[in-house]
């Protein structure tokens, strides 16, 4: 077995171990990456990347179809969904290069295409080689999580790994969950001629701010997506072409093909942690704030970590990494700041605390400042002047931020920086956005909190004539 000794020895080249293993290495590290399956990880191969561009197809197909408001008509899109497929691999194709191998190890980056496990505190076994580093960065992210249903493992389904491996359009698509991943194909598969029906056990969209999740909803409902809450699947059964599930309240869903789409589940089965003293949780690997596991020369980020599961979070926990294990300086990880959006059209988007989240934490202290995007000049020249953006505000600095809407996902940006520098509401007032652009919403959202105290104030209404009798 080849012994190799390296400074940062990086396990999983996702998004977050790809960041890890870059930064070392151009500042200067001995860097080895260790991957067994495909290098750019989940997001490149079967997550954001091929979701949005077949999400990009549906919008097209849409547009077509909804331009009459416009002054351009309407006409019935004519869908070749192994073409939209064919466009989702094309723009893997495009971004593989920046995650490749040969860019990697142009770095300077050893990588090494193998799947690793742990041997000992500071040593790591892969293929053929043995690796002993001084700092070890876990990156192996997540999976998707298949649920012990009944009949489920005799019936064929897909998941994010293979969906987009499918070249002909789904009759039906049934997909169990209701979260992100749910809905966003469920929508796109409902604009490129599917019919869909969504299975969720409690709330679709559940984990987001209610009133904005059900501005989502309607939206998808009104474009024909069925969406069952409360149903829990419990029995599944049928055949390729015909699906059938059944709930525990009795409800049956039949169609030609199933998406299941409950969650993740971190990717620790091959790691053997027992062998480096890393203890583990029902999420993840247990870090602390600084992301160091239980063992103190080993860091794990991104999905595998058992927190927030996006790709920009583990590209945020790199950096965290990077300034620990390059520099020996203090480096500790928050959340309050790290946004995440859902990109169904309209898209829904959130950062730091939800109203309810606000109230439970501030008590009365929390002003909630709401904005009509209905007001947004652009979004009206557009017709898609609807949506909303809720600001909630404690002591003059804003704790969380929820918008539904256009570009939702764009504008909570503004507010990621806000809150992570922790800015107030009159140095957002402050910025300019042109005009007219949908990011004068932020913007409105600032000046909504500080219209009641300028304008309905009789105090500054008395300052004001007072003034103005002394001004020459």
């Amino acid at each position: 077995m080849q012994q190799i000794k390296t400074d940062i020895l990086v396990i999983g080249a996702g998004s977050g171990g790809l960041s890890v293993a870059s930064g070392a290495a151009q500042m200067g590290a001995d860097v080895v990456l260790l991957e067994g399956h495909k290098m750019g990880g989940d997001c490149l191969n079967y997550g954001c990347v091929p979701s949005k561009a077949l999400l990009a197809s549906g919008k097209a197909a849409y547009a077509q179809a909804h331009a009459g408001a416009l002054g351009v008509a309407d006409a019935m899109p004519k869908i070749d969904y192994g073409a939209a497929k064919a466009h989702v691999a094309d723009v893997i194709a495009q971004i593989e290069p920046h995650d490749s191998v040969e860019r990697f190890e142009g770095l300077g980056v050893r990588v090494i295409s193998e799947y690793g496990r742990f041997v000992g505190p500071r040593e790591v076994e892969a293929g053929a080689y043995r690796i002993t580093a001084r700092r070890i960065v876990v990156a192996t992210g997540s999976s998707p999580f298949v649920p012990p249903i009944s009949g489920l493992e005799d019936v064929p389904y897909l998941t994010n790994e293979t969906l987009f491996e499918l070249k002909e359009c789904p009759e039906h698509l049934l997909i169990i969950g209701g979260g992100p991943i749910g809905m966003e194909m469920a929508q796109a598969h409902l604009r490129l001629g599917s019919r869909v029906t969504v299975i969720e056990g409690d709330k679709a969209l559940g984990r987001d701010d209610p009133e904005m999740a059900e501005f989502v909803l309607e939206q998808l409902r009104d474009e024909g997506l069925v969406i069952a809450e409360g149903a829990v699947a419990q029995e599944i059964s049928g055949a390729a072409g015909a699906i059938r599930v059944e709930a525990k309240d009795g409800r049956v869903f039949e169609g030609s093909h199933l998406l299941v789409a409950v969650g993740r589940k971190a990717n620790i089965e091959r790691l053997a942690l027992e062998a480096a003293g890393i203890e583990t949780t029902k999420t993840g690997i247990k870090v602390d704030s600084s992301l160091k596991t239980t063992n103190g020369r080993v860091y794990a980020i991104g999905d595998v970590a058992g927190g927030k599961q996006f790709t920009h979070v583990a590209g945020y926990h790199a950096g965290i990494v990077i300034r620990s294990a390059l520099f020996g300086l203090p480096a500790k990880a928050r959340e309050d700041h790290l946004p995440h959006a859902t990109y169904t059209d309209p898209e829904l988007a959130q950062v730091g605390l939800s109203e309810a989240e606000a109230r439970a934490t501030h008590g009365a202290r929390v002003e909630v400042v709401r904005f009509d995007l209905g007001g947004n000049d652009r979004l009206v020249t557009e017709r898609k002047a609807r949506g909303l953006i809720k600001v909630m505000v404690v002591k003059g600095r804003p704790v969380g931020v929820s918008i539904a809407g256009p570009q939702a996902g764009e504008h909570i940006a503004l507010w990621s920086l806000a809150i992570a520098n922790r800015l107030k509401m009159g140095q957002v007032a402050a910025m300019v956005a042109p005009y007219p652009t949908v990011a004068e919403i932020g913007k409105r959202a600032a000046g909504a909190y500080f219209s009641p105290k300028l304008f309905d104030n009789p105090r500054v209404k008395r300052v004001v004539r007072l003034v103005q009798r002394w001004l020459p």
